[in-house]
């Protein structure tokens, strides 16, 4: 535990924090790569390129500072990360290097304001953070692990089959080389995948939501292609897979992981809110969901056009099919091919106040999952419609946080 002090010191400093961290974040990775490059084949470089991740990081600290008195408010935070640092395959060994490498990186900084017993106190509070996300982290890939089908670590799948689902998506099912059954996971979580990427001589770590129900055989993926444009290059990945990966091709897995997904056993009706490839957890969410065929579900989702929509003609024959399922969909930018009333319900953004008598219920839970602005839109109009934050659940691939 924190002694009083420490905790004071960390108060004092994290307006330093708040003013600094962004560049004590990016000096940290400079100190961390050329000494350890080698953990480049950990991070997302995609996201290093772009400042995602240095900003993420930066954040983060100031959020860990900022509630060093209440460190609970961050049990939220704390699981995603433990979540996202077991399917990447952060070891022990990791934190001892990040830490002298973050402390360093504040020095270097702040210079002389960096004082001993500064220095002190963040690296009390860092040890505290890293013991927690260990054993967060420890008890999680030890659970994977004794679950029937589990495994820790990394394992060997083939791509069995791959399948276009749009222009921009496609899925990819994917069973273990060694034939044996896989672990089960709740509908909403993801795997990590790593692939060796030519381009930068690194290998890559990258998770995607599985797209479909648990089977105990194999999974599925649905990956969009992230083109990349003047802003941003293209996703390392993503194309990789897209382009090079092929049937019969081996790529390594993590076990399921994440903390975003549905009660299974819950009978309350159930709003599942997407835009563009953030379908892909829904999808899943939904197909366990319509086995109870008295649990009320309404899918809503936002698109461009039908060209880069994918699974739609599976939505629309599901609607048909359940009648307690009900399917709203929103082009923002229609094909001239595309007709209202047939391809899509609404022109424009998703816009739930157009659907609230429809998608409004007092016990409803509301799952929101797309790019951060389209959920930071969602979230912020289901709250004007009068629904409880507690009631509002999201998913946040990549580096960003949902909160500034």
């Amino acid at each position: 535990m924190l002694n009083q002090q420490t905790k004071d010191t960390i108060k004092v400093t994290v307006p330093v924090l708040a003013e600094q961290g962004y560049d004590i974040i990016q000096r940290f990775y400079r100190r961390l790569f050329e000494a350890h490059p080698e953990l480049k084949n950990v991070f997302n470089m995609a996201h290093q390129e772009r400042g995602q991740q240095q900003e993420a990081l930066a954040r983060a600290v100031y959020a860990y500072g900022a509630n060093i008195e209440n460190p609970q408010a961050l049990d939220t935070l704390l699981k995603g990360i433990a979540h996202k640092h077991a399917s990447l395959g952060v070891q022990p060994e990791h934190y001892p290097i990040v830490g002298e490498h973050l402390l360093g990186a504040m020095k270097d900084v702040l210079g002389d304001a960096a004082t001993d017993d500064i220095i002190s106190a963040w690296a009390a509070a860092y040890g505290q953070l890293a013991d927690t996300l260990m054993g967060m982290e420890r008890e999680l890939t030890d659970d994977r692990n004794s679950a029937p089908g589990g495994w820790k670590g990394w394992r060997e799948f083939a791509v069995r089959r791959k399948q276009a689902e749009s222009d921009i998506i496609t899925s990819f099912y994917l069973e273990p080389v060694d034939g044996n059954p896989v672990v089960d996971f709740q509908p909403g979580q993801y795997i990590g995948i790593a692939v060796n990427v030519p381009d930068i001589g690194l290998q890559q770590i990258r998770q995607y939501s599985l797209s479909d129900s648990p089977n105990g055989k194999g999974y599925r993926i649905s990956v969009k292609r992230e083109a990349g444009n003047e802003a941003h290059p293209a996703g390392y990945v993503s194309n990789l897979l897209h382009n090079e990966v092929n049937e019969g091709d081996v790529v390594k897995l993590s076990a399921p992981y994440g903390t975003f997904f549905i009660d299974t056993t819950a009978t309350t009706p159930l709003v599942l809110i997407s835009g563009g490839v953030g379908l892909t957890p829904m999808i899943s969410m939904l197909k366990k969901t319509l086995e109870n065929p008295q649990r009320r579900v309404h899918f809503v989702h936002g698109a461009r056009n039908s060209s880069v929509q994918a699974m739609r003609n599976r939505l629309k024959e599901a609607a048909a099919q359940h009648d307690n399922f009900h399917l709203t969909v929103f082009y923002n930018e229609p094909l001239a091919s595309d007709e209202q009333g047939r391809d899509y319900d609404y022109a424009g953004l998703v816009d739930v106040k157009q659907i609230a008598d429809a998608i409004l219920a007092d016990d409803a839970d509301y799952y929101i999952c797309g790019p951060v602005p389209f959920m930071r839109m969602q979230h912020d109009a289901l709250m004007n419609l009068g629904v409880p934050e507690e009631k509002i659940h999201y998913e946040v691939f990549g580096p960003d946080l949902f909160a500034e």
